[in-house]
């Protein structure tokens, strides 16, 4: 009796961990993917839709029912969740909640400086950078200094430097008697906007902002390099890694591992602050073409001469003496060798908007303060974005900005703002410019979905909202214009703060649904 007692005993035991141990390995032991903070991801939140990632949309009553449904789920137990909802015809608001209460926006402060951008500056503004010389050109040597003066220019890459080279050729100069000198003197010397997290620095997202830098590759991540790791013959060995473009400014720890061709592949790069040493770590599976990542850069200016010291070396034009390469301001006289000129603020709002790029937002902020005072500063550029917004209409007694980028957790703003910005937006010359370059429901070609582009794939808001996106630690954003299935077209904005569960950006989709499921009772 007694083994029969321990026996069934035992079987009770068991049958108990069956009820409590399976449900918690499928629903909770789940394996989640962490983006790096060095990979577009991280920023992005792409994250392609799976069946356990589709949501219930309420279907029942009206807009308003439907809404505050959403507004019931558990993840917003304890967060501000500000909505604001109008019809794009004639600006009247059809739901409001918190809607003048005042919020963090991410991402969507970018909304706004592309506004204040296209007031000041115009759809045809461009950016420039030149090439100038205090000296003389003699049998083929240029006798003098070179000056690469940058005006902000966030789109200059190793292919224009080649130019600039080509353009040396061209005039007949086969060697340098002379330094290399980079002029950044457009902005001030403030690399760093004002609430940006030290933790942001080292990473893309937090690039430094100087008036002649650098980009990688046509993403147009200025202040960055790009760090590419492909994994080596044998699993365990250290990866190969490249940097885009290559240089000797950077320096690069190589801590990653080639592992098995079913491995993680993960990898982190992240630069020392106050140096420009960048240590690279993570694994990268046997058979995988590449890991790609990117990295700030310490001192941007520093790094865009580098980088043309080696473009001229490469050329073949050499320099004769003992070269300094470093800052300088181009003197009064100087002779201009060459320009090249930027894509226009039309075309750069494409990756500012659908790539929601913070550097531009930086950089548009200088450049407002450039050209609207004549300094190139935040103080200035975030004074001459405040006066010009009001001028147009919008409320800035009710909001505080702090930066262009959105990366500030000072930054306050009201849903109801965003929206009258975008109903102010549709009335201005360059609004199909505007609208156009903010990120598309569900369209995967990456220069159309942008940061929407695996977000409401296959719903009726695919390809009928268009919308900015904004993620930052417990705050998640959207805003802009969403056709009904009347074919009109409503403005809204969706901010969440103080959330603590990251799918909390579900929530939006879902009312961003809703706007497009929309049909007006007749």
């Amino acid at each position: 009796m007694d083994k029969l007692r321990i026996v069934k005993s035992i079987v009770v035991f068991m049958l108990i961990l069956v009820v409590i141990i399976v449900p918690v390995s499928k629903n909770q032991f789940k394996k989640i993917e962490i983006p790096s903070p060095s990979s577009k991801e991280f920023v992005f939140k792409e994250i392609k839709p799976n069946e356990e990632m589709k949501v219930a949309i309420p279907t029942h009553g009206g807009l308003e029912d439907q809404i505050n449904s959403v507004l019931k789920d558990a993840r917003l137990q304890g967060t501000t969740t500000s909505i604001s909802i109008r019809r794009a015809a004639d600006g009247k608001i059809l739901y409001t909640n918190l809607g003048d209460t005042r919020v963090h926006p991410a991402s969507l402060m970018k909304l706004f400086t592309g506004v204040a951008a296209l007031e000041t500056l115009g759809l045809e503004h461009t950016f420039k950078t030149e090439l100038y010389t205090d000296g003389k050109i003699k049998d083929g040597e240029l006798q003098g200094n070179l000056y690469l003066k940058g005006l902000g220019d966030p789109t200059l890459t190793k292919d224009d430097l080649i130019m600039f080279t080509t353009e040396l050729k061209e005039k007949g100069i086969q060697t340098v008697a002379g330094n290399l000198f980079g002029d950044d003197t457009w902005y001030d010397d403030d690399r760093l906007s004002q609430d940006l997290n030290w933790s942001d620095e080292p990473y893309y997202s937090g690039a430094q902002v100087s008036a002649l830098t650098l980009s990688p590759n046509d993403d147009f991540d200025a202040g960055t390099v790009i760090v590419d790791v492909y994994p080596a013959a044998k699993s365990g060995e250290a990866g190969t890694i490249r940097m885009v473009p290559e240089n000797s400014y950077v320096k690069i720890v190589n801590k990653t591992k080639t592992v098995a061709q079913n491995g993680t592949s993960y990898i982190k790069a992240s630069r020392m602050h106050g140096s420009n040493t960048v240590i690279v770590s993570g694994t990268v599976p046997l058979g995988l073409k590449q890991n790609r990542s990117w990295a700030s850069v310490w001192e941007p200016t520093n790094y865009t001469m580098n980088v043309f010291k080696h473009v001229l070396d490469e050329q073949g034009i050499e320099f004769t003496n003992v070269t300094q390469v470093g800052t300088g301001t181009v003197p009064s006289g100087a002779t201009l060798l060459a320009t090249k000129q930027s894509i226009p603020l039309k075309k750069l709002l494409t990756p500012f908007m659908k790539l929601s790029n913070n550097g531009h937002g930086e950089v548009l902020v200088k450049e407002i303060g450039r050209v609207s005072s004549g300094e190139g500063s935040w103080s200035k550029g975030l004074g001459g974005m405040n006066q010009t917004l009001a001028d147009i209409g919008i409320d800035m007694n009710t909001m505080l900005l702090r930066d262009g980028s959105g990366m500030s957790h000072k930054t306050l703003v009201t849903a109801n703002e965003v929206t009258n910005l975008l109903y102010i937006a549709g009335t201005k010359s360059w609004y199909e410019d505007f609208v156009n370059s903010l990120p598309v429901a569900g369209k995967e070609e990456r220069f159309v979905g942008g940061t929407l582009r695996y977000r409401m794939n296959g719903t009726a808001a695919e390809g009928k909202v268009k919308a900015k996106t904004g993620t930052l630690n417990g705050v998640t954003s959207l805003a802009g214009y969403a056709e009904t299935k009347d074919g009109e077209t409503l403005l809204f904005s969706a901010i969440i703060n103080n959330h603590l569960d990251d799918t909390a950006y579900g929530l939006l989709d879902e009312i961003a649904m809703i706007i497009a499921n929309y049909k007006r009772e007749k």
